[in-house]
């Protein structure tokens, strides 16, 4: 009997641990999610600002004053390739982007339900 209850007990703490696991995940894709919309609502605030002045980051949250030249954008497409796009074009690459965070957190989810519905047949079954 000592020896169910120290095997239930161990399961339910890898379930915890899982579910943990789960949930900081859930968390980072939301953080993911509120950073590429915030970069899709100043991408939209750029639109015809050819010509005008704005404060650009050069990182460590320094600025410098800059002149908007032009609306082309320079975005990085994965392994430090870069490849000219206008600001419309980024935004529905930005939007893609999203859409997949959503998929990947919509499985996420769905694995912490599955987890969450073992633990209670676990449970169930130790009562």
């Amino acid at each position: 009997m000592e020896n169910e209850q120290q095997e239930l007990l161990f399961k339910l703490s890898v379930f915890e641990q899982q579910i943990r696991q789960l949930q900081q995940q859930i968390g980072s894709i939301d953080e993911g999610i509120v950073e590429l919309e915030s970069l899709n609502i100043g991408l939209e605030e750029m639109k015809n600002s050819e010509g005008k002045e704005s404060f650009t980051p050069i990182g460590g949250g320094i600025f410098v004053k800059s002149k908007i030249l032009s609306e082309d954008l320079l975005v990085d497409v994965g392994g430090r390739n870069f490849v000219k796009k206008s600001v419309e074009e980024t935004r529905e690459m930005i939007k893609k982007q999203i859409e997949k965070l959503d998929e990947i957190k919509k499985d996420l989810n769905n694995n912490l339900f599955e987890i969450g519905k073992e633990a209670e047949k676990l449970i169930g079954k130790g009562n």
